[in-house]
């Protein structure tokens, strides 16, 4: 039978006893590499990773500069990921003859793997505290604009200076608010290359319906593999595997880079998302569904070419629905408030400690005036004009030394920066125009019919009548154009008839005056929770884990079942519960398993786990990440978690939720078997 959907938030770990709430939340933690809690798990499991396990795992992982995580899993260069990580790439190579996506595809060779239009991949070698150098730049003197400008130039300078020292990507991160800020340098990887993935109906087996459930019996997973010199790169840290998995109540962990949390956040910045920013974002999430559904119904290359956005818009909507009703639930609030008091009466009780209470009214001052900013700000999620923006504001940053730059146009971004611009993936014209018309109008709805800045957007037409104006007369979908464009700098773009470079040309000091102002509001909440930070390290003695930023960090838990509505959920689930989930619901659209599994039914043992949960603490960004155990094997890939599991950005349970993961028995039981790929399956770890 069909479970309900169901979503609730589990508050145990916000309202039972403090000694009992330390217990529950143990587990917690995004940490960083660098600074792993070691006390803490040699207490709880006995174990305890020594710098060298650290590094080994540091240097095994890898990132998705697109979005998500992922490892390498064997000496040659292979990288596995999910299926939902490399949907992008699998979207972009796939043709109407060849869609790789819904299809599934397997290079039997090296000359069959696919490379990817302008995927970058990158391996973390180094973490360095350059704390003191950017503060260093910045004096009381300055007001918030000028602290801005002035820490952005030092970050660009540390950056620079690495870059040319190294060769590396070089990316100076802000931690902890702004309390401390590490140059993270990576190896970049640009030639990737597609070796397999599983069809679509495998990878999402239960659809929309099952997204976020549990028990789940998805392959979430494709392999890669990065080249050199035209040659499958020689790697020399990568993880082993593991046939056997990890067993009920053992301890595993998660090297991935978690996208953001919040869990520092003020009371008053998280009511501003609880009522202003989150439903403003779903109401935009709404209304691009509804276009997308429409769009990809009207023919079958029209739904190639919108599933992508579409299954991302869809995803995204069920994840925010489950931050709001987390943030709508008052007991979250309450404990939130009533731990920000306990804080603020014992700084105003020392008189050395009372300065850092304004931090909290700072924060709040400037949460009221990011309210007024919200979707008026014209930057649409849109190829044409996202590509129009870049070479218009990349000429005229080009002008400028590159610590005055905007930060995605600093020399140390520039071939990151230019590998998305000059990419050879296919645009197309009748999806952009459906999405650039949708995001026009909630734009004319955000601002007002009769505001100046939507007149000068619009033209005097329609939402939709503009869009099919400006895309269908624009050239920026050839390459060959914009490498022209960018190479003639300020005098080409002034010269260029394109309609969205005119547009963007014409609307830039608009859209350039109000990033100054939500960057100058950025800086004053940096200070702030700086002054945050360094309250509670002056209270406690520790500040913990730092907010999640897209950067590499270790989480840890174990493989757990749970119980939920007074039924026991199996921490595990099989390839044989797959073919009976299928059966329980006939076989009909989104429970139906490619040909590939039916083929090979009578071969493949049915008994080795598909998927499994644990306590680890994941979030967005999460997805694709290696979960491993004390041998640095991997055990499985992570790629969702359980609807109790959606408000990880702000406070972490573990009574209910779960980590979902594609086990490692299934996935190479997979390979060789359904999809006959034995030498493949034999390389993994290897």
């Amino acid at each position: 039978m069909q479970r309900r959907l169901r979503v609730r938030i589990c508050l145990f770990s916000l309202i039972v006893s403090p000694l009992l709430a330390a217990a529950a939340r143990a587990d917690e933690g995004m940490w960083l590499l660098d600074d792993l809690p070691k006390e803490l798990l040699e207490e709880r499991y006995g174990f305890v990773p020594s710098d060298e396990w650290a590094e080994h795992v540091m240097l095994s992982s890898v990132r998705f500069s697109s979005g998500g995580s992922a490892s390498f899993v064997s000496s040659n260069g292979l990288v596995l990921t999910n299926h939902h990580v490399a949907a992008d790439t699998l979207h972009k190579l796939s043709t109407p003859e060849n869609n790789y996506y819904e299809n599934g595809f397997l290079a039997r060779s090296l000359d069959g793997e696919l490379k990817a239009p302008d995927l970058e991949l990158n391996q973390l070698v180094s973490i360095k505290d350059v704390t003191d150098e950017i503060n260093a730049a910045v004096t009381d003197a300055m007001d918030a604009n000028e602290a801005y400008k002035a820490r952005q130039a030092a970050m660009a300078g540390v950056e620079k200076q690495s870059l040319d020292e190294t060769g590396l990507r070089s990316d100076v991160v802000t931690l902890y608010g702004g309390a401390k800020y590490h140059l993270y340098r990576y190896k970049k990887y640009t030639d990737v290359r597609l070796v397999w993935a599983p069809e679509a109906s495998a990878a999402f087996f239960g659809g929309d319906a099952d997204n976020f459930e549990y028990p789940r019996y998805c392959l979430d997973v494709t392999l890669l593999r990065v080249y050199e010199d035209g040659k499958p790169a020689q790697i020399e840290h990568f993880l082993e595997w593991s046939d056997a998995g990890a067993d009920d109540g053992e301890l595993v962990f998660v090297s991935g880079n978690p996208a953001n949390t919040q869990r520092i956040t003020t009371t008053a910045a998280l009511k501003h998302l609880r009522d202003d920013y989150l439903p403003y974002y779903l109401n935009y999430l709404a209304r691009m569904e509804v276009a997308l559904q429409q769009f990809t119904k009207e023919s079958p290359e029209h739904y190639r070419r919108g599933k992508d956005d579409l299954f991302g818009v869809q995803n995204s909507r069920k994840a925010v629905t489950g931050m709001v009703q987390g943030l709508q639930t008052p007991e979250f609030i309450e404990r939130k408030e009533a731990a920000e008091r306990s804080l603020r009466s014992k700084l105003a009780a020392d008189p050395e400690l009372r300065h850092f209470d304004e931090a909290w009214e700072k924060i709040a001052e400037v949460e009221k005036k990011k309210v007024a900013l919200i979707g008026l700000i014209p930057d649409f999620r849109n190829r044409y004009y996202e590509i129009a923006k870049h070479l218009v504001l990349m000429a005229a940053e080009d002008q400028k030394p590159s610590g005055d730059r905007l930060r995605e146009y600093r020399e140390s971004n520039r071939e990151s920066l230019e590998l998305e611009l000059f990419s050879a993936a296919p645009v197309y014209d009748d999806l952009e125009t459906a999405k650039l018309a949708t995001q026009l109008a909630l734009f004319v709805e955000r601002r007002g019919g009769d505001d100046p800045l939507v007149v000068k957007i619009l033209g005097g037409k329609s939402p939709r009548e503009r869009a099919a104006e400006l895309i269908s007369e624009s050239n920026l979908n050839k390459v060959e154009v914009r490498r022209q464009l960018a190479a003639g700098g300020e005098e080409a773009i002034a010269a260029s008839d394109d309609p969205l470079i005119k547009l963007f040309r014409e609307i830039e000091p608009d859209f350039r005056s109000l990033r100054e102002e939500q960057d100058e509001w950025d800086e004053l909440k940096r200070q702030g929770y700086a002054q945050i930070d360094d309250a509670k390290l002056a209270l406690e003695g520790t500040s913990g884990y730092p907010d999640a930023t897209f950067t590499l960090r270790l989480g840890f838990g174990v493989v757990k079942g749970y119980v939920e509505d007074g039924e026991t959920i199996p921490p595990w689930t099989t390839i044989g519960g797959a073919f009976r989930h299928e059966a329980a619901h006939e076989a009909e659209e989104p429970w139906k398993l490619p040909k590939s599994w039916h083929k090979a039914r009578q071969h493949v043992d049915e008994s080795p786990p598909l998927n499994f949960v644990s306590t680890v603490d994941i979030i967005g960004g999460n997805s694709g990440s290696p979960v491993i155990n004390q041998a640095a094997e991997v055990v499985g890939v992570i790629f969702d978690s359980n609807l109790q599991g959606l408000t990880a950005s702000y406070f972490y349970d573990d009574e209910v939720a779960r980590a979902v993961s594609v086990h490692s028995s299934g996935i190479r039981e997979a390979i060789r078997t359904m999809y006959g790929a034995p030498e493949l399956a034999e390389q993994l770890g290897r």
